[in-house]
């Protein structure tokens, strides 16, 4: 069976998918701390892994030693409020949301990258909050920033791996009710994942680099 490796697989839109993908896939989460409900899904769980931190992703590399990974997933997010006047006060929590956003999807490829499966491929959980074209009310500024920066770098990783047939998508999963959001929104994990996982099989080398919603829209950069 093939491989899947999820990050911030422990709740929300990770925990859906590693579910629904368990039965074409042997699951990989990775979690900073496991949860009830992922235990419960007999999965392969690899927890204590912070990937920001880059002993942790050495740990993390060393532990997935010789396993080929088909689908790799970087879905772990964060939000925190950002804002003109208080981005003083908010330094910190700006740059958690970079080093979670954008960077860590990144790290951990690299960390993974001679275990990706020639022909697999590469998911990165975005947002169309990344998008600048579509912009039309502003505020979010570091949430905001740091998708725009994962969606240029995933263009550039569908770049550097198309010599390895390896297609990279950048997924927008919708407004969901999570409790990075607050439990608000307009769908439920299991609906976005439901349709995340419609666009991870359609992902091919015709569509390597893409910005689309999980409903199949393609998105404006």
């Amino acid at each position: 069976m093939a491989t899947a490796v999820i990050t911030g697989a422990n709740r929300g839109i990770g925990l859906e998918l590693a579910r629904q993908l368990s039965g074409d896939f042997d699951i990989i989460g990775i979690c900073r701390r496991s949860s009830e409900e992922l235990d419960a899904l007999g999965v392969r769980v690899e927890a204590g892994i912070d990937i920001t931190q880059g002993q942790d992703l050495q740990r993390m590399a060393a532990r997935l030693a010789g396993v080929s990974i088909d689908l790799l997933i970087n879905n772990a997010g964060l939000l925190r409020p950002s804002s003109l006047a208080g981005i003083e006060d908010e330094l910190d929590d700006w740059r958690a949301q970079f080093e979670v956003n954008a960077l860590a999807p990144i790290r951990v490829t690299s960390a993974l990258r001679e275990q990706l499966a020639e022909g697999g491929k590469v998911v990165i959980i975005t947002s169309r909050m990344g998008s600048i074209a579509d912009n039309d009310s502003g505020g979010a500024y570091a949430y905001r920033m740091s998708k725009s920066a994962v969606n240029s770098a995933g263009v550039s990783l569908a770049h550097e791996l198309k010599g390895r047939s390896i297609a990279v998508g950048l997924l927008h999963p919708g407004y969901v009710r999570t409790g990075m959001t607050g439990h608000t929104g307009h769908i439920d994990p299991d609906q976005a994942a439901a349709q995340l996982i419609e666009r991870i099989h359609e992902l091919d080398m015709r569509l390597t680099g893409s910005f689309r919603h999980a409903n199949g829209e393609s998105l404006p950069w």
